[in-house]
Order: C-alpha cells, then sequence, then structure tokens
C-alpha cells in the first residue's frame, strides 16, 4: 500500500504541530528533595509544597517539618531529636527552570509546622541577608519570626499539598518580591 503525497504532508504537519507543542509547554523540574517519591507516588503520609515567589535559582531548597507548638516550633534539630520529637529536613538543589515543588514525609497524619528556606549562600546557618524564607501562611514576616499559627498544616493519610511563597530581606524585614 502507498502513502500518497498528500498522506505524508498530513504526517509532517502533525509530527511539526506536536514538536512546537512540546518545545512550547512550560518545564516543570517535578518535586525535589529526599522524599520526592513519598509525593510523586501518592504513598503519604507526606505534604507537597509548592514554592512560589523564588528570588533566583542559586543554591538549594530546604523543607523543615517541626511539631506544631511554640515551644518546638523553629527549635535545634539536634535537641529535638534527642527528646524523641518530630524533626525532618529534606533538601536539594534547585532546577534551573520550571515550576518547583518539595516532599515531606510526616510520621503519621497530624498537625505539623513547616519553614522553607532558599538557602542561598551554602551556608548551613540561616543568612539574614540573602537567604529567603517562607511558611504557609500568607502574611509578611517582617522582622518578626513566623509564628505557629503562619506555618501549621494538617497533613492526613496520604498526601495534603499546600503552598509557600518565599519572602527575602527587602529594607527593614522580610516579604515577598515585587510584582509576586
Amino acid at each position: 500500500m502507498s502513502i500518497s503525497v498528500v498522506d505524508r504532508r498530513r504526517v509532517r504537519l502533525w509530527s511539526l504541530l506536536a514538536l512546537s507543542l512540546t518545545l512550547a509547554a512550560p518545564a516543570t523540574a517535578g518535586t525535589i528533595g529526599q522524599d520526592a517519591a513519598a509525593c510523586d507516588g501518592n504513598r503519604g503520609p507526606a505534604i507537597a509544597v509548592t514554592v512560589e515567589g523564588l528570588k533566583d535559582r542559586r543554591g538549594e531548597m530546604w523543607l523543615e517539618l517541626y511539631p506544631a507548638n511554640d515551644a518546638d516550633f523553629l527549635a535545634d534539630d539536634h535537641e529535638l531529636a534527642a527528646a524523641g520529637k518530630v524533626f525532618r529536613r529534606t533538601r536539594a538543589p534547585l532546577p534551573t527552570t520550571g515550576a518547583v515543588a518539595m516532599c515531606v514525609k510526616v510520621p503519621r497524619p497530624g498537625r505539623y509546622a513547616l519553614l522553607l528556606r532558599h538557602n542561598r549562600v551554602d551556608r548551613d546557618k540561616f543568612s539574614f541577608w540573602s537567604d529567603g524564607v517562607g511558611v504557609p501562611g500568607t502574611t509578611r514576616l517582617g522582622r518578626s519570626k513566623p509564628t505557629i499559627d503562619q506555618a501549621a498544616v494538617s497533613a492526613g493519610a496520604g498526601v495534603t499539598t499546600t503552598s509557600i511563597r518565599l519572602q527575602y530581606l527587602r529594607g527593614f524585614g522580610f516579604s515577598a518580591l515585587s510584582g509576586e
């Protein structure tokens, strides 16, 4: 069976159209971090975080899980581990393009606090001057430490989703970048 010239042109046209749609599609990086498989496979319990408001693609992202109480939120990770309390940190280099999502496993369904850090200077200590920080709440952080009410997320048995808009030092406090 012979293919006509018109049919060959249609095949080429459809191939070019499919290729152009593929190239025009926005790039997505998928879920990053050590716990990515828990969210991508919908295994849970886990929390999937959509990262918004990146200043740039330098460094790496750190997503930290804490107990949802004032005494333990942002406490030293070694002290939390020594006391047998919940703490988990997942980290990953930023992809060069596309949307960014991170995942963190939780030990069981319940209420937890999240902190997202854009570690732009590759140090284990938070750099007030260059790193970005965010919590699930939408309140501008300003000069104050995030509250447990801003950072709390209730995780279910599957994958719970939330978004965090990063904030960077601007003027006298932390806020989201302009236009975000």
